[in-house]
């Protein structure tokens, strides 16, 4: 049971200025009666429009009237206030299915074959079109040729296989396939007629005839299918870099006995 003194400490410390009991509290004051005049409503209240005191004025702190009294709700005992409602989490939704590998790009190249004696030659054209009897890289193949032992005069065989062979479709036109496809071209042009040693100038002819790069240059390599290769740089870059004859004609000394013999 709380008595007077401390029922209004408990008010004070909650911050209450005027509060009416529900039922009559035992040791408690009597209530003022103007706390007990019925309370106006809201929307009745006239804001009253004071003017703004003068330079010489104190301002006056404003009074809560006698009838009025704020609403505050006092915690009861017992009471606990309710948990915050927790955020509903977002339904986890699927993975996006991931996108398909996009396939590398169709390499671009142009190759001739041609046949000089007993060997086959596939070149790199660079600029995509047959030799022309005046074009620098078909007299320094020439050269080439004259220096070898071989005729200098090479027999074109064929059209340039040039790829990609399709410029629309949806046949696989990778590395793979222009692969497989060089090698059986060639391969179906050595069973017509053999081959002491096959020629490839180029790094496009190294790259789909024998699967190698330019780390072979110089070098003879054994095919399967296609026999003894030769890997030499490209007609351009011969031109542009002439200190690299030298090696072209190091090795082709070692490997002019193969089609001499023939002959």
């Amino acid at each position: 049971m709380l008595t007077e003194p401390r029922r209004r400490a408990y008010l004070s410390a909650m911050q209450v200025v005027h509060w009416l009991p529900r039922a009559e509290l035992p040791f408690a004051a009597p209530s003022r009666p103007e706390l007990l005049l019925p309370v106006a409503p809201v929307e009745d209240i006239d804001f009253e429009v004071r003017p703004a005191p003068a330079a010489n004025e104190t301002p006056v702190s404003p009074q809560a009237r006698s009838g009025e009294r704020p609403k505050i709700e006092i915690p009861r005992p017992g009471s606990a206030p309710k948990p915050a409602a927790k955020p509903v989490e977002a339904e986890e939704q699927p993975a996006p299915p991931r996108p398909a590998p996009v396939p590398p790009p169709p390499p671009r190249f142009s190759l001739q074959l041609l046949r000089a004696g007993s060997c086959l030659l596939l070149v790199e054209l660079t600029t995509g079109q047959p030799f022309q009897s005046r074009d620098p890289s078909y007299l320094l193949l020439k050269d080439m040729l004259r220096a070898a032992g071989l005729p200098d005069a090479p027999q074109i065989i064929g059209e340039p296989v040039r790829w990609p062979l399709l410029v629309r479709g949806n046949m696989d036109q990778g590395p793979e396939a222009a692969r497989d496809f060089v090698q059986g071209f060639v391969q179906a042009r050595l069973e017509d007629a053999p081959s002491t040693c096959l020629w490839l100038i180029g790094l496009p002819a190294l790259r789909f005839a024998a699967n190698a790069d330019a780390e072979a240059y110089y070098q003879t390599l054994k095919l399967d299918g296609l026999g003894d290769a030769w890997a030499l740089p490209g007609l351009e870059l011969l031109m542009d870099e002439p200190q690299r004859k030298a090696d072209v004609w190091k090795a082709m000394r070692q490997l002019m006995a193969r089609w001499k013999s023939v002959e």
